[in-house]
């Protein structure tokens, strides 16, 4: 029999199986890629240019309408969709798994690629069910456990997967991501999702539905600089760490264990201040530690780095980097209006992809033109800048009830 999605509980258990299964399969390529790669001799700017195959991030805003407007109301409107693409996101794993000794670089591109559209869409109707059921005090919560159950996800692939790769081999790899995937669908799959009407047409009507909204344009350059400055650096620091001389191994135990548990950790905290602080605040000082400790990397990269500042500067920038994350969730959750939830949520979140994908692909130009130092130092003074933005755009409270709602409905962003 389907369980109900009323208690707080059951809806942080339900969300963070679902982001765990995104971050699965997305925490192995996006550590042993890049990794595998510059072992192949790649250029520094042809590995940033492989986050491109993350492009149906940027673009799902797309088809977001489609997520918002069709779906089984018997089933779940949300369920119907997540259900099918979490199969379809566990098939292309087992494929590759089946098929993994013989694997071409291109057909492994091209099953990221899938493997990401698979998942941009099925964090739409996720998202779209998260702003659905949580309510204005759950939300600061149940964003630090997104981002947290997303981290577990990509310790366990990017971090304990990798770790054993060379024990499991690709197919014993791929067919685990597989099965973690099927079981982390089982709470969806067994739950009852609160009766929500398709919303009309207009109100789904596309990305416009929320750019035509007061303030929108200010709310996305705020929420497009806010993780810029940090993908920028990030995006060279695995090239960095092999260019100092670390193994997959290592690389596996510094980035997708130490440093995603304490992302996860980073999360949890900041969405349980998140309330306390206000929303404002908490982007403003989350952010400031993310700049600090993004920036501390060119400190590192001056000379021949050790282990122990390698693990500490890892964990502190992990750590700020989910608090941070779980603030801006937050707020775009409260920036969305309650008639197409999954479609405003989405566009955001896109903005944030786009940036985040065009820092990443500009970083190794950037590394190999000015040295990994100046890079660094780089990063810290864009993300160091992008709270200027949050000082100057952040919405008051009656300027978000007129961007969510038309009725005036606003959560607390005080």
């Amino acid at each position: 029999m389907n369980s109900p999605l009323g208690s707080a509980a059951a809806k942080l258990g339900l969300l963070g199986a679902l982001y765990f299964s995104q971050g699965l399969p997305f925490g192995f390529f996006t550590q042993a890629l890049p990794v595998m790669l510059r072992q192949q001799g790649l250029s520094l700017g042809t590995i940033g240019l492989t986050s491109l195959l993350a492009i149906p991030w940027a673009l799902k805003f797309l088809w977001a309408p489609l997520v918002d407007r069709f779906g089984s109301a018997r089933f779940g409107m949300r369920k119907s969709w997540i259900v099918p693409l979490q199969c379809a996101s566990a098939l292309i794993l087992l494929i590759l798994g089946i098929s993994a000794e013989n694997t071409p670089l291109r057909v492994l591109l091209l099953a990221v690629f899938s493997l990401n559209l698979v998942a941009a869409t099925q964090d739409i109707a996720t998202d779209g069910l998260a702003v659905d059921m949580l309510r204005p005090h759950e939300r600061g919560f149940a964003n630090g456990l997104q981002v947290a159950g997303y981290r577990v996800g990509m310790i366990v692939g990017g971090g304990a997967l990798l770790i054993l790769h060379d024990r499991l081999g690709s197919r014993g790899t791929f067919c685990i991501m597989a099965a973690l995937t099927l079981l982390a669908t089982l709470p969806i799959l067994f739950a009852r999702e609160q009766t929500r009407a398709a919303p009309p047409a207009p109100a789904a009507g596309g990305p416009v539905h929320f750019l035509r909204r007061p303030g929108a344009a200010r709310l996305l350059a705020l929420i497009v600089a806010y993780k810029a400055g940090d993908a920028f650096a990030g995006g060279m620091l695995r090239p960095f760490l092999v260019d100092a001389g670390l193994s997959l191994e290592d690389i596996g135990w510094l980035l997708g264990t130490v440093g995603f548990l304490a992302g996860l950790l980073g999360a949890l905290c900041g969405g349980a201040l998140i309330n306390r602080l206000g929303r404002k605040p908490s982007l403003i000082a989350f952010g400031l530690l993310q700049a600090l400790t993004v920036a501390s990397y060119a400190y590192l990269a001056l000379g021949t780095p050790g282990r122990p500042a390698l693990y500490t500067l890892c964990a502190a920038e992990h750590f700020a980097g989910g608090m941070a994350t779980a603030a801006l969730f937050t707020c775009m959750m409260d920036w969305s209006s309650e008639d197409a939830s999954a479609t405003d949520y989405t566009v955001q979140a896109s903005a944030v992809v786009i940036a985040t994908g065009a820092a990443a692909a500009l970083a190794g130009f950037s590394a190999q033109a000015l040295g990994y130092p100046v890079h660094f130092s780089l990063g810290g003074v864009l993300a160091l800048g992008a709270l200027w933005l949050v000082h100057r755009y952040f919405p008051t409270a009656g300027g978000v009830a007129k961007l969510r709602d038309s009725r005036g409905k606003a959560a607390l962003c005080a």
